[in-house]
């Protein structure tokens, strides 16, 4: 719903035109004069001012000086008095989007309206575009492999995509769940409108609510203006839940009313808002193991269910490591103006054997981190090591050890090192009693990295 603040003296007048817009559908504002109508621009989410020329202490020019000021993309329509032609022209110079001058009917009103809201839309929606090009917010093809796991990935998202279907995406964190959701998004006829992602679990739960829903002035201590939520900013496009497993039951009835009736209230509001939204959602949980728990609304997961793409973790598509890794080294070569930047076969080897807990995105960071430290353009296998795995210092345990007086020469490498870091799993967890945290420690690993080693040589947790 466009928001739409009506500025003027004459308070018949506001009545007028206040009740022509919301008869049409919009949401209406009004302020008596200049100065309480830059307060509500600077409080209230607005997409329209339609302001008098006319009006005492501050009138509607240099109103619009101030608020092209503060937002020069607001659009302003300005309603002048026939002989006004001049001031009309040094409006239009200051940036007014269009003026009419009075008298005009009311079809000459709403279709500057609709004009001017349809056209600060797009300037809305090119600017988030250009954000996200510039935060180097991958697409569709920032999806990479030829896994087949991967493969009915895509295809799914080709059958689906066309379809108003909700969508519910799992896997493991650093997946990639967002470049699907997107790819969805840009596959069906919602392409141009648009894509809003909320993270469920970054928010409290009255933040969550309010950054879902919006709110409405005075809703809640620091509520001090007006705020649209994202479904509301999501009407006709997508919006991404992430996460969606950290919403809280209570806030869980009223997504679930949005799904079945596409309706809801802002925070503080009794005005019903309708929106079409498509609802993606995403989870790194269990959602019907949350359901069985009572921690998840039955209705509410079927509803969000109604199509499941499961995302494969890294290390279940290990033959995909070699395109996965030529597609960052192109990526930060251009980023870091390192075009010939390449890997060694030592270095890819390393990549392929190690747990890659945290999947695409530790990949991701792991090859980036390289190419900054590298040296001559090339990534070696020290730029790459994890620093749970970094070699022994010179004052170590092992310096001096005669390993021929210990391992028999026909013993191959592997074995000894797979029995000795058993054996040293096994150790570590006796004297911590079982307590991982505390043996990943002694051990210098990650909590993570041990749980994958006891899953590695079957070592089963202590209960």
């Amino acid at each position: 719903m466009y928001s739409i603040l009506i500025v003027d003296d004459e308070p018949n007048y506001l009545i007028v035109l206040s009740e022509l817009l919301r008869e049409e559908g919009y949401e209406v504002f009004t302020a008596g004069g200049g100065a309480e109508g830059l307060g509500v621009v600077k409080e209230a989410d607005l997409d329209l001012v339609v302001t008098d020329m006319q009006m005492p202490e501050v009138d509607g020019l240099r109103l619009l000086e101030q608020i092209k000021e503060f937002n020069p993309d607001l659009p302003v329509i300005m309603i002048t008095a026939y002989a006004e032609v001049e001031k009309a022209v040094a409006a239009m110079q200051a940036g007014a989007f269009s003026y009419l001058a009075k008298p005009f009917s009311n079809e000459e009103l709403l279709v500057n309206v609709q004009k001017a809201v349809q056209l600060y839309s797009l300037v809305r929606e090119n600017t988030r575009l250009r954000r996200e090009i510039k935060g180097k917010k991958s697409g569709f093809s920032g999806m990479v492999g030829k896994n087949p796991r991967m493969q009915q990935v895509y295809e799914l998202i080709e059958k689906v995509a066309p379809t108003p279907a909700s969508v519910l995406i799992s896997g493991e964190s650093g997946t990639g769940k967002e470049l699907v959701a997107k790819a969805i998004h840009m596959n069906s006829s919602r392409e141009k409108e648009p894509f809003i992602t909320v993270n469920c679990a970054a928010l409290s739960d009255n933040l969550l609510e309010s950054e879902l829903f919006g709110h409405e002035k005075g809703a809640f201590t620091g509520a001090v203006a007006m705020r649209k939520g994202r479904f509301e900013i999501a009407d006709k496009g997508t919006i991404f839940l992430d996460e969606i497993g950290e919403i809280p039951i209570v806030l869980q009835s009223k997504l679930l009313r949005v799904l079945q009736e596409k309706k809801f209230e802002r925070v503080g509001g009794s005005k019903t808002f309708e929106v079409d939204v498509r609802i993606i959602s995403a989870s790194n949980r269990d959602l019907k193991e949350e359901v069985g728990q009572g921690r998840f609304r039955e209705d509410l997961f079927y509803r969000l269910n109604v199509i499941h793409v499961s995302l494969p973790a890294l290390r279940e598509r290990m033959d995909d490591m070699p395109l996965l890794v030529d597609y960052f080294i192109n990526k930060f070569g251009k980023e870091l103006g390192r075009q010939d930047l390449s890997i060694s076969q030592e270095a890819m080897r390393l990549l392929m054997t190690l747990p890659w807990e945290g999947n695409i995105r530790e990949l991701e960071n792991t090859i980036e981190r390289a190419a900054i430290l590298c040296n001559n353009n090339i990534i070696e296998a020290d730029d790459v090591q994890p620093d749970s795995l970094q070699p022994l210092q010179e004052n170590s345990w092992s310096q001096g050890l005669d390993l021929k007086q210990l391992v028999p020469a026909s013993v191959g490498l592997n074995e000894v090192l797979y029995a000795v870091e058993e054996k040293m799993l096994h150790q570590a967890l006796d004297e911590s009693n079982h307590v991982q945290a505390r043996a990943a420690e002694s051990l210098g690993i990650t909590k993570s990295l041990l749980q994958y080693k006891m899953k590695k040589y079957g070592i089963k947790k202590k209960k």
